[in-house]
């Protein structure tokens, strides 16, 4: 007896199916998981959407219709993201070589380097202290430029919703910004 005899058989139309809805999200998914995780968290993304798919695969018969295919997609790509970032909260993220000598700028002085060092550390800290939802909108949208209706979706929320998420995210970033010494 063979391995790919004692493997169930799948049919081949199902199997393509399901690699056009792959390939139809996994970009989407993989943004979403990354805006949660955080800047540096890539790679940890890239298995959140691969465990995410991997998870509608086995349960996409468990799809009640009652919502549309992609809110239920991004639900699970919600969850299982925010269990990975509770998880991996006190790791340092990945950093290649070139991103940490991008940080420097060897045109400024010396001062002027602190000082965008310290507001860049600001910056981290503050949106980190922010509910985990306010840090997913504000991430889609001014550091992947999602759209509001791409956001809306992404999030399961209604786009005026997302609007006066990414309002009183960014009112409480200038607050804790200013808290911190800095302008906004």
């Amino acid at each position: 007896m063979t391995l790919d005899s004692r493997l169930p058989q799948v049919d081949p139309d199902l199997h393509s199916s399901f690699e056009d809805l792959a390939a139809r999200y996994k970009h989407h998914v993989f943004r979403l998981a990354v805006s949660i995780l955080g800047p540096g968290f890539e790679p940890e993304a890239e298995d959140v959407t691969q465990d995410v798919f991997l998870r509608v695969h086995r349960e996409l018969s468990s799809f009640r219709g009652e919502s549309k295919f992609s809110t239920w997609l991004y639900r699970i790509a919600w969850n299982r993201a925010f269990d990975i970032k509770q998880r991996s909260r006190y790791r340092l993220p990945h950093l290649a070589d070139t991103a940490l000598a991008a940080l420097s700028d060897p045109s400024a002085g010396p001062h002027d380097v602190l000082h965008h060092k310290a507001r860049l550390a600001a910056l981290h800290e503050s949106i980190a202290e922010l509910p985990e939802l306010y840090q997913t909108v504000l991430r889609l949208h001014y550091w992947f430029g999602a759209g509001i209706a791409e956001i809306s979706e992404l999030v399961g929320a209604p786009e005026g919703t997302v609007k006066s998420y990414l309002h009183r995210a960014r009112q409480r970033l200038a607050e804790a910004l200013k808290e911190k010494g800095f302008d906004a």
